[in-house]
C-alpha cells in the first residue's frame, strides 16, 4: 500500500467549519460576560435547530443527550416502577435515564432491515407486559442506531393505538429522515447529542424536540432546577441542571452551518464503502431499506464479517485482558479479570480490530445489546435473536467529515490484507 496516513483515522471526529465562525461565537460570549448555561448563543442555537428540524416544533439546548432522555421521560410521566420499553440494540444512554428515575426497562429486539426496534416485537412486549402487570409501559424509547431510521410509520401506529408516548432517541440520528420528516419529530420529545463525535459538535451537549411551548417551557423549567416563581429560590419539585452553556452554544450555532456538508459527506462515505467491499468475500456493508422513505444521514458506517472468514492473528483474539479503554474514553474503565464475556464479538472480529489499528485505523465492535449486560440481566427482554447475532459479526467502520476519499480505499485495502486467503 502507497498511502499510509500520519494520524490515526478515528471513527468520527468533531470537524469545524473551514471559516471558523464557531470562535467568532464563543469570542462573543466571553466578550460580553455570557459565559454561563443561559445566552444570546444558546437563544440563536435553539432557533437554528428548531429550523432545521422544521414544523412548528420547539427545542430546548441541554448539556447532554442523556439528560434529554432523562427529562423527555419525565415530560412523559415515567416515576418510580413504571416500566419503559427500551431498543435493546443500543448505547447506554437510551436506557440508563429509565433507572435513575426508579422505573424499569423492558428491553424490545430488532428488525434485520433497519437493525432498530422491530414493531412485531414491540406491540408484542406491549400486550405480555399489560397482562403481566395490569398496565401499559409509560413510553416507548426508539433509536436511530448508527443514524438509520427507525420504521417510524409503524412504531407510531402502535403506540398511538395503544395511548403510549415515544421517546426518539434520535441521538445518532441528526438530520436523518423518514418519509422527508426529520427524526426526532414524529413522538411526543425527540432527543439530539452534540458529542464530540456526533454529525455535529458542541464538545459536549445535546437537545430535546418539544411538540409545543407548553412541553419546552415544562422542560426548561426542570433543567433550570425546577425553580418556583418567588423572588427567593422555591421548589415543589426536583429539578436538574441540565441547560446548555452560552460557550457550548456558540460553537453549535458556527456548526450549524456545515450541518448539511457533514451529512452528505458521510453519505458519500458510506458510498464509497458500497462500491469498494462488493466483491470482498464475507463483508457485508450494511446499506439502509430498499424503501424511498428512509433517508440515513449514516453517522457511523458498519458492516458485518462471515463467522467463516478467517482473519491474520485470529488465534490471538482474547488472549490477553485489556488494560486500557478502547477508543477515546482512555482512563475511564474498570479493570477486569477476565479477556472474555458470556456475550462478545466473534474472534474473527476481534482480530480485525486489532489488525485494522495497528494499521491506524480505529474500528469498533457494534454496541452490545443492552439486555445482555450485566447490569441489566433481570430486565424483560423480548428478542428474536437479531441484535445479539448483529453484536458478534458488526463492526464499525470511520466515517466522520475528516475521512478523505483515500482514507476510505486505505481503509478497505487494509480489510482486504487482513483476510486470510
Amino acid at each position: 500500500m502507497s498511502y499510509i496516513p500520519e494520524k490515526t483515522i478515528y471513527l468520527c471526529l468533531a470537524h469545524m467549519s473551514e471559516d471558523g465562525i464557531e470562535q467568532k461565537y464563543v469570542k462573543e460570549a466571553f466578550d460580553t460576560n455570557w459565559v454561563v448555561p443561559l445566552g444570546p448563543n444558546v437563544n440563536a442555537f435553539e432557533e437554528d435547530l428548531k429550523n432545521f428540524v422544521g414544523g412548528k416544533n420547539e427545542v430546548v439546548a441541554l448539556s447532554a443527550g442523556t439528560a434529554a432522555v432523562h427529562l423527555a421521560l419525565i415530560g412523559c410521566g415515567v416515576q418510580a416502577g413504571d416500566e419503559v420499553l427500551v431498543q435493546s440494540f443500543t448505547f447506554c444512554a437510551s436506557s440508563h435515564p429509565v433507572t435513575y428515575l426508579g422505573a424499569k426497562p423492558v428491553f424490545v429486539g430488532s428488525e434485520k432491515d433497519t437493525w432498530n426496534m422491530d414493531p412485531v416485537l414491540l406491540e408484542e412486549a406491549i400486550k405480555d407486559r399489560m397482562e403481566k402487570t395490569g398496565k401499559k409501559p409509560k413510553a416507548i424509547v426508539p433509536v436511530a442506531l448508527y443514524g438509520m431510521p427507525y420504521d417510524c410509520e409503524r412504531i407510531m401506529e402502535i403506540a398511538n393505538r395503544y395511548d403510549i408516548p415515544v421517546v426518539e432517541d434520535a441521538a445518532e440520528g441528526f438530520g436523518s429522515k423518514f418519509d422527508g420528516r426529520v427524526l426526532g419529530t414524529f413522538g411526543k420529545f425527540g432527543v439530539l447529542s452534540f458529542n464530540g463525535n456526533k454529525m455535529i459538535t458542541t464538545s459536549g451537549g445535546g437537545a430535546l424536540i418539544c411538540r409545543n411551548a407548553e412541553d419546552k417551557n415544562t422542560i426548561m423549567w426542570y433543567a433550570t432546577q425546577a425553580r418556583d416563581a418567588y423572588p427567593y429560590y422555591q421548589h415543589t419539585a426536583i429539578g436538574y441542571n441540565y441547560r446548555m452553556s452560552n460557550i457550548c452554544a456558540g460553537i453549535g450555532r458556527g456548526q450549524m452551518t456545515v450541518a448539511e456538508a457533514h451529512i452528505a459527506h458521510h453519505k458519500h462515505v458510506q458510498a464509497l464503502y458500497e462500491e469498494l467491499l462488493k466483491d470482498v468475500k464475507g463483508i457485508r456493508m450494511h446499506k439502509q431499506p430498499e424503501d424511498a422513505r428512509y433517508d440515513a444521514n449514516f453517522w457511523l458506517c458498519t458492516a458485518t464479517i462471515n463467522p467463516d472468514v478467517k482473519i491474520v492473528g485470529q488465534e490471538n483474539a482474547y488472549k490477553e485482558v485489556v488494560k486500557t479503554a478502547v477508543g477515546g474514553a482512555a482512563g475511564v474503565i474498570k479493570a477486569v479479570d477476565s479477556a472474555t464475556t458470556d456475550c462478545q464479538p466473534n474472534e474473527n472480529v476481534e482480530a480485525m480490530r486489532v489488525f485494522m489499528l495497528a494499521g491506524k485505523i480505529e474500528v469498533r465492535p457494534v454496541w452490545k445489546p443492552m439486555h445482555k449486560q450485566p447490569v441489566y440481566a433481570d430486565a424483560p427482554v423480548y428478542t428474536n435473536g437479531v441484535e445479539e447475532e448483529i453484536f458478534r459479526t458488526g463492526l464499525c467502520l470511520p466515517a466522520g467529515p475528516c475521512v478523505s476519499d483515500e482514507d476510505v480505499a486505505y481503509i478497505v485495502q487494509t480489510i482486504k490484507d487482513c483476510i486470510k486467503g
